[in-house]
């Protein structure tokens, strides 16, 4: 119980309210790799291996949830913030390439590892039911992303956390769950919308995966893009 309220409360709280000089990533790269060694311990490393094992038959309902929401995200901007629908993948496209791919092996993966692969074995048994432990791992996931200091993230996350705990729990399969979280994550940022996800640390410290768009100089805040007359 201790571990669980150090890694999943007392951590993110401690980036919200205090004023850590360093970035977050490497913050969840340390926690990361943590779980990998607990999970090692327990003869479970088998459990972050990134391997397409169980996406088999997983696609069509993947894209199922996934297209609608994209569409819906996509009209939203294009109606709220049309200059920045799309316009990392049209003025800097191998930049908008590098971060995709950045932020699925760098962001996606690790928070896979943590929140689904060593939350489900860790704590299983903590929690009366999978339903209960699908709901914490969500809560969970979603409360980390206070360190964004903007609610709409939390809120977004909350139903993420809850579509990639379920996938995990039927699946068992981190790429599965890590895919899914990778389609989400990378169309926010493709279609505009990545500085609701960015991490404003008190010194300004490049960020691998969260900040290259929206440290980019085209890239204004949403809510100073202009609304479609």
């Amino acid at each position: 119980m201790i571990e669980f309220l150090i890694l999943f409360v007392v951590l993110p709280a401690a980036f919200y309210f205090g004023k850590f000089r360093v970035p977050a990533l490497p913050v969840l790269w340390i926690v990361a790799s943590y779980c990998v060694w607990v999970l090692s311990r327990n003869g479970r490393l088998s459990e972050v291996a990134l391997v397409p094992a169980g996406l088999a038959g997983q696609v069509p309902s993947i894209l199922a949830v996934f297209l609608p929401f994209a569409a819906l995200v996509t009209c939203f901007v294009y109606r709220y913030a049309p200059d920045a629908l799309f316009r990392l993948v049209r003025d800097h496209p191998s930049r908008w390439a590098l971060m995709m791919l950045a932020y699925s092996l760098f962001s996606v993966y690790p928070q896979g590892i943590i929140y689904r692969a060593f939350f489900f074995d860790r704590y299983r048994g903590l929690f009366p039911s999978t339903t209960v432990t699908i709901l914490m791992s969500a809560l969970a996931f979603a409360y980390m992303h206070i360190v964004f200091r903007n609610w709409k993230a939390v809120v977004l996350t909350g139903f993420g956390g809850i579509l990639f705990a379920l996938r995990y729990a039927h699946t068992g399969s981190l790429f599965a769950s890590s895919l899914e979280h990778a389609l989400y994550g990378c169309w926010l940022f493709t279609v505009g919308l990545g500085n609701w996800f960015y991490y404003r640390a008190p010194v300004s410290v490049p960020e691998l995966a969260f900040s290259l768009e929206a440290r980019h100089p085209l890239s204004a805040t949403f809510a100073d893009r202009p609304r479609r007359k």
